[in-house]
């Protein structure tokens, strides 16, 4: 390696590192707090990044922040690709991926059209839809790094990580209870809560409060909605390139490279080859990834522009998560 790509790579590294490393310091806070009050660490890692967002102006830690935001998700995202096997989901058979499918393409459907009826663009119905209707925070900041940039995309998708941050851990204290009235059986109840609540860490809190049964196919069952990230970030990137409406006149790949390596981990680690152990470090690396970045995306954010989005985006979110639990609900009640 040359002395030029040397000094530039060193160079870089100071440019990027005060960034990078408040970003890391708020999110082993947020990890700290998690543990000890046992409220999500996303909504941990959102809060105090917005307290610290004078630190995202012109100033040593700008670049460093920006990258984070950007970068480390789109590790984070393709990491969560090891969490998966094809094996876990034939073992369910064919009703819970169905129902899975079915609920995923519905949910961000009635999602978008709700968006658009109630004055939003359709891109935010799809990226509250696919946080409510996949995997939560992951989702959301998953299909924000496939869509094109606008100046509301970073107050959009971080107002979409605290929805459905608060609703998820709402859901998990709800639901057991509903799917107790209700005298759902082990195995269904695990279906119901792993097919509706939306962070995979509140639905795995939630199944084994039940029973490991449930846990066991909640968890599974909410995996399969993980799989169904890459399809939806596909069709997240074919829809903004025919729309072509990045504003810098570039269109996002067809296939991120990030999405790729999603793929490429899942199927490696349905091989069976992979040591518990590397999918254990892989697994919480990658959810490092995702809290680092995302207290760098609060330090990218205004509180007075978060408050300024209005009732209309919360009731739009609530909305999508009653209409999730409806439809599981009426999917389980055929059959499905």
């Amino acid at each position: 390696m040359s002395a030029i790509a040397l000094t530039r790579i060193h160079s870089r590294t100071r440019e990027l590192a005060p960034g990078f490393v408040v970003s890391l310091i708020v999110a082993a806070a947020a990890s700290f707090l998690s543990e000890h009050y046992g409220a999500p660490v996303m909504l941990f890692a959102l809060l105090l990044g917005m307290a610290l967002n004078f630190l995202a102006g012109d100033g040593a830690c700008k670049a460093g922040i920006e990258f984070t935001a950007r970068t480390v998700l789109r590790i984070g995202v393709a990491l969560l690709g090891m969490r998966i096997t094809l094996e876990q989901i034939a073992a369910l058979g064919w009703k819970p991926v169905a129902l899975v499918v079915i609920v995923v393409v519905v949910t961000i459907g009635v999602s978008v059209i709700a968006a658009k009826a109630m004055g939003f663009q359709r891109l935010f119905g799809m990226l509250t839809g696919g946080a409510t209707a996949i995997c939560g925070a992951s989702a959301a900041l998953a299909l924000a790094a496939a869509l094109p940039n606008h100046p509301q995309k970073e107050r959009a998708t971080l107002f979409t990580v605290i929805g459905v941050s608060a609703l998820s851990t709402l859901a998990m204290i709800v639901y057991p209870m509903i799917a107790n009235w209700l005298s759902l059986s082990p195995q269904v109840a695990g279906v119901f809560l792993g097919a509706t609540i939306h962070d995979v860490a509140q639905v795995v809190g939630a199944g084994y409060s039940m029973s490991t049964e449930t846990g066991d196919t909640a968890t599974v069952v909410k995996l399969m909605r993980v799989a169904m990230l890459l399809p939806v970030i596909v069709c997240a990137a074919m829809i903004t390139r025919m729309q072509g409406a990045d504003p810098t006149g570039k269109r996002p790949p067809l296939l991120p490279w990030f999405a790729v390596g999603f793929l490429i981990l899942a199927c490696i680690n349905s091989t069976g080859w992979v040591a518990p152990a590397v999918q254990g470090s892989v697994n919480e690396l990658s959810r490092w990834c995702l809290v680092v970045s995302i207290s760098a995306l609060g330090m990218k954010t205004q509180l007075k522009e978060l408050a300024a989005v209005g009732i209309k985006p919360i009731l739009l979110m609530v909305g999508e998560t009653v209409f999730l639990v409806v439809l599981v609900l009426l999917m389980l009640r055929w059959g499905l």
